[in-house]
């Protein structure tokens, strides 16, 4: 099963509240010089035909990096659910690939390592790394929107208790810190304190 960059759109969800970072808008957070949002559409350039990015506040700054901006559907934020959902409605090709705003070293290679594993039986392919599944990384057939709006209606709020319903096929990782996210300024310290430790090791290599 053969799956183009053209037959995927790249969401990412950035309507997050970033209460542990003080409550500003955690795709605007500024990490080595540059905001969350912009090192995480970097690195998704290259594996998606469009983009698009789910926010509830900042919408003019975020439509400024030239990308269709799409809030939740219903008021406030309604978490990772709601914001995935108004990706999948946005969505113009058959498959959706979703990463969080807030994991600035995600792999470059994530579609298509992900598109690997998709057959026509699976539903939706994570991201699993360091044991754990990163289950907002994820490829994802459009078709997954009814279980979702489903979902939703009958309160489901947890990302897994819904991919729990759906035909879930899992890649492997090596990399664990690929995936490290930044919710607290102490997690921006880690990871650049592990970015030092590793350009040190390649330089005397």
């Amino acid at each position: 099963m053969k799956i183009d960059r053209s037959q995927i759109t790249a969401g990412v969800l950035a309507g997050g509240a970033g209460r542990r970072l003080g409550g500003i808008d955690k795709g605007w957070y500024v990490l080595e010089g540059r905001a969350l949002v912009e090192h995480t559409l970097a690195r998704l350039q290259s594996q998606a035909g469009s983009l698009l990015i789910s926010a509830n506040r900042s919408l003019a700054r975020y439509r400024g990096l030239g990308c269709e901006v799409v809030t939740d559907r219903q008021p406030g934020h309604g978490g990772p659910l709601q914001g995935l959902a108004s990706l999948l409605h946005a969505a113009s090709t058959p498959y959706l690939l979703v990463v969080p705003v807030d994991t600035p070293a995600l792999p470059d290679d994530l579609g298509q390592r992900l598109a690997a594993a998709m057959t026509p039986g699976i539903d939706l392919v994570c991201a699993r790394a360091a044991g754990r599944r990163q289950p907002l990384h994820a490829l994802m057939h459009r078709r997954v929107l009814a279980a979702l709006e489903d979902a939703l209606a009958a309160g489901t709020a947890r990302v897994t208790d819904w991919q729990a319903r759906l035909a879930v096929a899992e890649v492997d990782w090596p990399q664990a810190q690929a995936f490290a996210n930044i919710n607290a300024p102490g997690d921006a310290r880690a990871w650049q304190d592990t970015r030092s430790i590793a350009a040190s090791f390649h330089r005397h290599e």
